[in-house]
């Protein structure tokens, strides 16, 4: 299978069941969005991160591509003629989604409460999670965009919601375990 096609030279591209748009289409911007989220979510699992943290992200990586193919398959292409879903894979749904508040709450557990907002940083490794959460809100408001416009599975916007909770909590998580300052924000009067 070769990379390059050259179908996509005059800045087009084909949505799963062959419809072509623009590349800066609302629905390429948002599962190349998710797409780029994945790869930050691949930056986190690669850093000195407990199994269980990396079996999630590996898991939720794995989410990632369905949530991007249910995104680049327009509504009107996502059954065959003959009925046949055209999209045969598991997408995601109520149960991926009661998996990452699953891990919320065990991480919560182990946390103590949060009484402020807290900035980003304090440790590489937790800066990768909030840029992920921040990539991850992007993803979100860019597939609202599109549900305005457009048919979106609405487990898609409710698992982006969840995901970016969870990598917020899964920063703080880390911030405990890398034994990293966690800088709250208080506002300061100029």
């Amino acid at each position: 299978m070769k990379i390059y096609t050259k179908t996509g030279d005059k800045g087009t591209t084909a949505l799963f069941g062959g419809t072509r748009v623009p590349k800066d289409h609302l629905r390429i911007e948002s599962y190349g969005t998710v797409d780029e989220l994945n790869s930050y979510i691949g930056l986190i699992r690669d850093q000195e991160v407990d199994e269980i943290t990396r079996n999630s992200l590996l898991k939720i990586q794995d989410e990632l591509f369905t949530v991007g193919a249910m995104l680049a398959t327009p509504p009107e292409k996502e059954t065959l003629k003959n009925g046949k879903e055209r999209l045969n894979i598991p997408k995601v749904n109520n149960e991926t989604i009661t998996f990452l508040e699953t891990e919320m709450d065990r991480m919560n557990d182990l946390l103590p409460p949060m009484t402020h907002f807290v900035l980003p940083g304090g440790h590489q490794t937790v800066s990768f999670c909030h840029i992920a959460r921040c990539v991850c809100r992007r993803a979100e408001r860019l597939s609202v965009a599109l549900s305005h416009q457009e048919e979106v599975n609405s487990n898609v916007l409710m698992y982006l919601n969840r995901l970016s909770d969870y990598l917020f909590v899964l920063a703080r998580k880390l911030s405990k375990d890398l034994q990293a300052d966690e800088v709250k924000w208080i506002p300061t009067k100029l």
